[in-house]
């Protein structure tokens, strides 16, 4: 994590220069882009390791900067806007942002959210491309998850948040997570309560039954969920 290059896309002079002061402050390398042409020409040419999206910018928004960014590959975004409302929310989870923060916001938690970010992304991490636990394979890098069988590989369509609960269980296989783990690993930008945790593993268990691999969820009462291959 230290040295990682973060792009801040940031249309306000004072707000990317609050950002990029703390960001430096804490070991980041920082570059700036004042609209969303500017942005993506960056990311094109630099490689940063992380993107702090504004939603609102000129030339191109936020939204079609992420869209581009992921069409290119998975490097971790962060979006940031003055509008809290659920749809902006959605509509930036859906498009594959990793992150979300409004304004105005303490500089210090964006810090804090950046390295989360960084930790959980496999380039930061220097992980294994590939996770995999028993039969399932998960390839981090292009968050796409399946069951080998002997009869050829069912790919699991999973939702991010999905994806997320599988990749984090499986870096610590027979772990027993609490649902308020899983909450605060997998789903930091939601205000989602625990008990909404149930029905993402209630829908991931089902998705890996059908694929061919019942079984590897263990519920423990009282106390949360463990991924076990059998």
């Amino acid at each position: 994590m230290d040295n990682a290059l973060i792009l801040v896309a940031e249309d306000e002079p004072e707000i990317a220069a609050i950002l990029t002061a703390y960001l430096e402050r804490d070991g980041f390398r920082t570059v700036c882009a004042a609209d969303g042409e500017t942005a993506l020409m960056h990311h094109q040419l630099l490689r940063p390791d992380l993107v702090l999206l504004d939603v609102q910018m000129p030339k191109r928004d936020g939204f079609a900067v992420l869209a581009e960014v992921r069409h290119r590959g998975n490097t971790p975004v962060i979006m940031a806007t003055a509008r809290a409302e659920d749809l902006d929310k959605l509509s930036a989870l859906h498009v594959g942002a990793d992150d979300y923060v409004v304004k105005p916001f303490n500089p210090m938690e964006v810090v804090a959210r950046v390295k989360a970010v960084l930790r959980r992304t496999n380039g930061a991490m220097g992980g294994p491309t590939v996770l995999r636990v028993n039969r399932i394979a998960i390839d981090t890098a292009c968050y796409s998850a399946c069951v080998e069988n002997d009869d050829g590989d069912a790919r699991l369509d999973l939702t991010l948040t999905e994806f997320r609960i599988l990749e984090h269980m499986a870096r610590a296989p027979r772990w027993v997570f609490s649902r308020a783990d899983l909450v605060d690993a997998c789903m930091p930008e939601s205000d989602a309560l625990e008990r909404t945790v149930d029905s993402h593993v209630s829908n991931l268990r089902r998705k890996l039954d059908a694929a061919g691999a019942p079984g590897y969820f263990t519920v423990v009462r009282g106390v949360g969920y463990r991924l076990l291959g059998k």
